[in-house]
C-alpha cells in the first residue's frame, strides 16, 4: 500500500503544471528577460512555439551571458534555436552574441535597424560587425517604422509592429497626449541610442513595449502631440531604467500596468526613473532585474520583485518571465522558476 500511494503522489507530482516550464501545447504567450548585468536579452516564444531573441547581452565574461541565453532557450523554454534574432541597436551590450549565438545554438532570421558603415562611440565596431555579417550571412533584414515581424498567428491575433527606427518614429496616429508638457528637451543624443529599434507587440487586447535604449529626445517625438502607442499593458524599462531615457511624457501616456526593469547592480535603476514610474496611474508593480546596490530599498522595487540582489561576482542570473494567458485578458510575472506567481489582467480597451 505505501509503495503503491508513492507512486500515485509521483504520478500526481508529474502532471502539475509549472509556469517556468515551456509547454508548446498551453497557447500562452511567453517573454523572459534574462540577466545579462546591465545588458539586454528578452526571449520570446509564441503559442505557435516560434522564438525571437531581442538583444544578446555582453560577449566575453567567460561566456556568462551566451549561456545565460542558451540555458533560458535550451532547458527552461525547451527551444532547439532562436528562430528570429533581433539588435535593438549597435551596441555591444545589445548585440555582443549574436554570433556566438549562431555558432553555438542556431539562428534562423537576421533582424536589425540597417547596419551603419561606422560607430564612432565604439573603436571595436569593425570587428564587432564583421563577425555580425558573417553569422548572418549578410542577410540580416533591416526593419522601418510601420514593419511587422513576420510571425505566425492563431485564434488570439499576434502583431508585432515597429515604432521607431533609425531616429524615424510612428507619427500621426492615437490620441492627443495629455502628459505632452511634461517633455523637457535635452541635448541631442548623436549616439546609436536615439536610433534604436522600438517594438510594440499585440496578442488580443495585452500590450507589450520594449524601445532597447531610445534616448529622451526621440521618445518626445514618438508620443507628442499624438500617442501612437497608445496605453500598455507590460513595458520594459527604457535603456536598462536610465535618466537619459524614460522621458515621462512617454512613460505616462503609455501608463504600464507591470514595468520590468533589465538594470545591473550597478547600471541603471535610476531613482529619477523610480520616480517616473511612480507617478504612472495603472501601475500595479514593477520589477527589476537587479537590486541598485547604490539606492537605499525604499526607492526601488520592494524585495520581492527583484530577481537578483548581490553583486555582479555573487550573480546568480535568476531570470524574470511574464506569462499572458492564451486568450490574452490576463498574465502572470514571476521570478525563477520557484517564484511567487504575480497576476495582472489585461487593461479593457
Amino acid at each position: 500500500m505505501r509503495l503503491f500511494t508513492a507512486s500515485l503522489l509521483l504520478l500526481k507530482l508529474l502532471w502539475l503544471p509549472s509556469i517556468a516550464s515551456a509547454d508548446p501545447l498551453d497557447n500562452c504567450l511567453d517573454f523572459y528577460f534574462i540577466d545579462v548585468e546591465g545588458g539586454a536579452a528578452t526571449l520570446i516564444v509564441t503559442p505557435a512555439g516560434e522564438s525571437v531573441l531581442i538583444d544578446s547581452g555582453y560577449p566575453d565574461n567567460q561566456g556568462r551571458d551566451l549561456n545565460r541565453i542558451i540555458h533560458v532557450a535550451q532547458d527552461v523554454a525547451g527551444l532547439r534555436r532562436i528562430d528570429h534574432a533581433v539588435v535593438s541597436h549597435w551596441h555591444l551590450d545589445h548585440y555582443g552574441n549574436h554570433a556566438a549565438l549562431a555558432a553555438k545554438f542556431g539562428i534562423g532570421t537576421f533582424w536589425d535597424r540597417g547596419i551603419p558603415d561606422d560607430l564612432a562611440e565604439d573603436p571595436g565596431y569593425h570587428e564587432r560587425i564583421a563577425n555580425y555579417r558573417a553569422a548572418a550571412q549578410n542577410a540580416s533584414k533591416a526593419l522601418h517604422v510601420g514593419d511587422t515581424l513576420p510571425l505566425k498567428t492563431g485564434q488570439t491575433p499576434l502583431t508585432v509592429r515597429v515604432l521607431t527606427s533609425g531616429r524615424e518614429v510612428a507619427k500621426d496616429a492615437g490620441d492627443v497626449n495629455p502628459f505632452a508638457s511634461r517633455h523637457q528637451p535635452q541635448p541631442e543624443d548623436p549616439s546609436d541610442n536615439s536610433a534604436s529599434l522600438s517594438l510594440l507587440f499585440s496578442f488580443g487586447k495585452f500590450r507589450f513595449l520594449t524601445c532597447g535604449d531610445l534616448t529622451w529626445n526621440i521618445e518626445a517625438e514618438l508620443v507628442t502631440p499624438r500617442n501612437p502607442v497608445g496605453q500598455v499593458d507590460l513595458f520594459m524599462v527604457t535603456h536598462h531604467g536610465l535618466p537619459v531615457s524614460n522621458n515621462p511624457a512617454m512613460v505616462l501616456a503609455i501608463d504600464p500596468i507591470v514595468a520590468i526593469m533589465c538594470n545591473g547592480p550597478a547600471k541603471g535603476g535610476a531613482e529619477q526613473t523610480m520616480d517616473t514610474l511612480r507617478e504612472a496611474e495603472s501601475l500595479k508593480a514593477w520589477f527589476q532585474l537587479h537590486r541598485n546596490l547604490e539606492l537605499a530599498d525604499a526607492q526601488q522595487a520592494p524585495a520581492e520583485f527583484i530577481a537578483n540582489a548581490g553583486s555582479t561576482a555573487d550573480c546568480k542570473g535568476e531570470w524574470i518571465l511574464a506569462k499572458v494567458a492564451p486568450d490574452g485578458l490576463s498574465y502572470s510575472v514571476q521570478i525563477g522558476p520557484q517564484g511567487k506567481q504575480h497576476s495582472f489582467q489585461t487593461r479593457s480597451r
